[in-house]
């Protein structure tokens, strides 16, 4: 055999194994904190429960105190606190019991307004931080989303809002147990160069943003830009992002998740950096707006790829696999995500290849049952002209909507043992620029 075959085989056999094998062999379980087991109690610091004085600066000395003796557990016991905002510490666990209710101080109280509040528990360049116990943190959000509406004449929006909890390259980080709701924005929001991120049994609520009487908007679950990431037995229903990421995060397991409202598992806007080794497993989502959503555009694009999603059930979501790179696109017809045809995708224009092209290759998607809600279609991967969307393998995917499945500007698509059911027939599959096999 020449040298040139050679070569080809070995990359051929590369490209076989990381598809297949990576998600056993990369992925590790993320390092969880380390903290000194001494306990500081936010009341003998002056914070007050069920009183409705702000009691920030006692939980703030709490945290003060354990960090200046090398780390702690700032304990919370039963009762409801308000408070302001908090910077956290490094080796630091706020604990809160059952029957603990902490609150971030209403609207017209909140420090620097609609125009400069800071983030509620904020933290940068910390390491083995935790937030824990049965107890819940309350935003009290409801009077700050309708803030989301208003924009200057540019389309920017005019007012700020606080997300509850944020980290920025940050490590060792557990969220473990407690109970998220109604937060202004962002419930959970890391960030920067973090990494060995774990979020375990949390439970997240907010009003979906179709919600008739009090939409929350921008009320994303868990937004988290990260390496070494598991988010785990988390029960989620708010209105937007379920899960999201940007680039630059890698090795992240999703697993045993319970997903609501919503607007899916998602990826991207922004992927510049590149998002890869993701494995999504065993989660169940029911009227969520999309299951698996990977979203981009140009010039704020990257690769994506080695992405892992199995054994998965979905119940009345709006669109149960949705891949694309056009999602700034302006032209109705490429917006209208639900109806587009080969037809109009191929009509998408092509344009150079750059460092910030969205690039998706090496997804796979096995043991998948969905229906799609009333007048969705079963699913939609759509890559761009000059950067088709290469190596997708669906495997026992079966799927009942009432419009097929899209698969434009494509390449290397494997389907396998799938039953995509619509009304026009068993597996209807409408295609446009693509290599797709099919067996049965």
């Amino acid at each position: 055999m020449n040298k040139p075959n050679i070569v080809a085989l070995f990359a051929a056999l590369l490209a076989c194994t990381t598809a297949n094998l990576f998600a056993d062999n990369v992925l590790r379980t993320p390092l969880l904190p380390k903290i000194q087991n001494s306990v500081f109690d936010v009341t003998k610091y002056g914070a007050k429960s069920n009183d409705s004085s702000d009691s920030a600066p006692g939980i703030q000395a709490a945290i003060d105190a354990a960090a200046s003796a090398g780390g702690g557990v700032v304990h919370f016991p039963a009762g409801e606190f308000l408070s302001g905002p908090l910077r956290m510490a490094s080796g630091i666990e706020i604990r809160l019991e059952a029957g603990t209710t902490l609150k971030m101080l209403p609207i017209d109280r909140y420090p620097g307004g609609t125009q400069d509040p800071k983030d509620f528990i904020t933290g940068d360049q910390l390491h083995d931080i935790a937030i824990t116990g049965g107890g819940t943190i309350d935003g009290q959000g409801s009077p700050w989303w309708p803030l989301a509406k208003e924009k200057d004449d540019a389309g920017k929006q005019q007012k700020k809002r606080p997300r509850m909890i944020t980290f920025h390259s940050s490590e060792r980080i557990l969220i473990d147990k407690v109970k998220l709701i109604n937060s202004p924005m962002f419930h959970i929001a890391i960030g920067g160069k973090s990494s060995d991120i774990t979020v375990r049994g949390v439970t997240i609520r907010a009003p979906s943003s179709e919600d008739p009487v009090n939409p929350s908007h921008n009320s994303d679950a868990c937004d988290v830009t990260a390496q070494h990431v598991v988010i785990q037995d988390c029960d989620v229903s708010v209105g937007d992002d379920n899960f999201t990421c940007a680039g630059g995060t890698r090795d992240v397991r999703i697993t045993h998740c319970t997903y609501g409202e919503g607007h899916g598992v998602s990826i991207g806007s922004g992927t510049a950096g590149g998002v890869s080794d993701f494995v999504v497993e065993d989660c169940t989502f029911t009227g969520t707006g999309c299951g698996i959503r990977i979203k981009s555009d140009r010039a704020r694009g990257g690769v994506v790829e080695r992405m892992t999603y199995r054994n998965l059930k979905m119940t009345n979501v709006g669109i149960p696999i949705l891949i694309y790179g056009s999602y700034f696109a302006k032209e109705k017809q490429f917006r209208d995500l639900t109806n587009l045809n080969a037809e109009i995708a191929t009509k998408f224009p092509s344009q150079p290849m750059t460092d910030r092209t969205p690039v998706y290759r090496d997804i796979t998607f096995t043991n998948i049952t969905a229906t799609a809600a009333k007048g969705s279609r079963a699913g939609l991967i759509w890559g761009l002209p000059e950067a088709p969307a290469t190596n997708i393998v669906l495997k026992n995917v079966a799927i009942t909507a009432d419009k097929p499945f899209g698969i434009f500007s494509a390449r290397n698509v494997k389907i396998e043992g799938c039953h995509i059911q619509t009304p026009d027939g068993l597996n209807k599959i409408v295609s446009g620029d693509a290599d797709i096999t099919q067996t049965n």
